[in-house]
């Protein structure tokens, strides 16, 4: 902290709220170490579902099919 990609990405993803749970991770705490070393260069970045989506940025088009294609999965 603080995290301004973070904040913008949070505020992209605000439209969707109601369609999935947005889990924090700080990678920054020891017990997070494993996601440091594999992100520390790339925050934000981006897990759907436990796969990975996406780094850096909201790919909005990229998070709204992922989205959809969960969403009619479990229908």
């Amino acid at each position: 902290k603080p995290c301004p990609l973070c904040d913008e990405a949070k505020e992209v993803l605000e439209p969707y709220n109601r369609r999935f749970v947005l889990q924090e991770v700080d990678i920054t705490l020891p017990e997070n170490s494993a996601w440091y070393e594999k992100y520390k260069y790339d925050i934000p970045v981006f897990h759907l579902n436990g796969k990975f989506l996406m780094k850096h940025r909201v790919d909005i088009q990229k998070f709204e099919d992922q989205l959809t294609k969960l969403e009619l999965q479990s229908d």
